[in-house]
C-alpha cells in the first residue's frame, strides 16, 4: 500500500534528523568542531528535500484536514529551524568555541527537536490520504531530492514563503 511506503519513508527521515540532532548536541557539548561541521552538513542534507516536499506537497494536502493556523505553525517551525541552522553554523565557525557558545548551540537544537517528533505524528493523518495524493507527495519528494539544493539555498532562492527568523 502506498500510504505504508510513505509512512515508512517519512518516519525514517524523522529518525535520521532526530539522531543527527542528538549527535550534534553531544558534539557541541564535547566542542568537537570537526564532528560539529560534519553533522551540520548531514543535517542540511536530510532536511533540505524533507522541508521542501513537506511545504510544497504535504502541508497543502493537510489543509483539507487541519485549520490554517496549524499549517502556519508547521511553516513557522520550519522558519525557526532554518534560523537555528543559520545560528548553529555561525556558532560552529567561532574560534575558539567556548563553553557558553556550546551551551547556546545545545539550547537551540533542543528548541527544534519537538518539531521533529511532533511532525512525525502527521504520518497517522497521511494514512487517510487517497493513493493519488500520497503519490503526489512522493513525486514531490523525489523531485526535491533530485534538485539537490542545500537547505539555505532552497530557503533563500526557491522557497516561496519568505523566511521569518524569530529570536
Amino acid at each position: 500500500m502506498l500510504s505504508d511506503q510513505f509512512i515508512q519513508i517519512f518516519r525514517d527521515e524523522h529518525r535520521k534528523i532526530r539522531d543527527t540532532l542528538l549527535a550534534l548536541i553531544r558534539a557541541f557539548e564535547e566542542r568537537d568542531k570537526n564532528r560539529i561541521k560534519s553533522l551540520l552538513i548531514q543535517a542540511a542534507t536530510f532536511t533540505r528535500p524533507h522541508f521542501r516536499y513537506e511545504e510544497e506537497a504535504l502541508y497543502p494536502a493537510l489543509t483539507g484536514i487541519f485549520v490554517e493556523e496549524y499549517i502556519e505553525k508547521l511553516l513557522g517551525d520550519h522558519d525557526r529551524a532554518i534560523g537555528i541552522d543559520i545560528k548553529l553554523v555561525e556558532i560552529a565557525e567561532k574560534e575558539p568555541l567556548t563553553g557558553d557558545d556550546a551551551a547556546k548551540a545545545v539550547q537551540l537544537i533542543r528548541r527544534v527537536l519537538p518539531h521533529v517528533s511532533n511532525c512525525d505524528g502527521l504520518s497517522i493523518t497521511t494514512e487517510t490520504f487517497p493513493d493519488e495524493e500520497i503519490k503526489m507527495v512522493l513525486d514531490r519528494r523525489e523531485s526535491a531530492n533530485q534538485a539537490g539544493l542545500d537547505l539555505l539555498t532552497w530557503a533563500d532562492q526557491v522557497r516561496t514563503r519568505p523566511l521569518v527568523i524569530a529570536e
